[in-house]
């Protein structure tokens, strides 16, 4: 029966510890899931509603899919940019991008804006804005977990 005990905490001591790796690696990100880089059905809210689902940090990778030639692209602006649905030369941060797929890496903590400027389509929703944040504050909370989780298998022990 100690025995038990013993492998019990020390199971529980395990998985507590290894909350503290939960979001140490970098993550690539397909913008839209299954729906991918396109016009999207709902307009704006699809994009900015899967962004803010997302827990964006330094070093994620964001992956722009999308089927056809010529029918989509992807460009980096600023946020007038993005909010005009321009991509001339004062409002974008990169070239257009035509070949699917596209992966672009966060580099610092700050808002990136992406846009497509076939036709219409970023006025019909197809922009994207991510925040990211810096690993060390989104961890914060597995840290939390950990602490607590600790705290009371010690805590078990007596």
């Amino acid at each position: 029966m100690a025995n038990n005990l013993v492998s019990i905490y020390g199971l529980l001591i395990l998985v507590s510890a290894s909350t503290l790796f939960i979001r140490g690696a970098t993550e690539t990100y397909t913008v839209g899931d299954d729906l991918g880089w396109t016009v999207p059905p709902l307009g704006e809210l699809t994009y900015r509603t899967w962004a803010t689902e997302q827990d964006f940090v330094v070093g994620d990778r964001i992956r722009f899919e999308w089927s056809g030639s010529g029918t989509e692209n992807v460009v980096q602006v600023n946020r007038e940019g993005y909010e005009e649905c321009r991509a001339t030369n004062s409002y974008a941060l990169s070239p257009i991008e035509t070949n699917s797929p596209f992966t672009y890496r966060l580099n610092s903590t700050e808002t990136y804006y992406f846009i497509c400027t076939v036709d219409n389509h970023c006025r019909l929703g197809q922009r994207v804005a991510i925040q990211a944040s810096s690993s060390a504050a989104s961890s914060s909370l597995a840290v939390a977990l950990s602490v607590i989780l600790l705290a009371i298998n010690i805590l078990c022990l007596f």
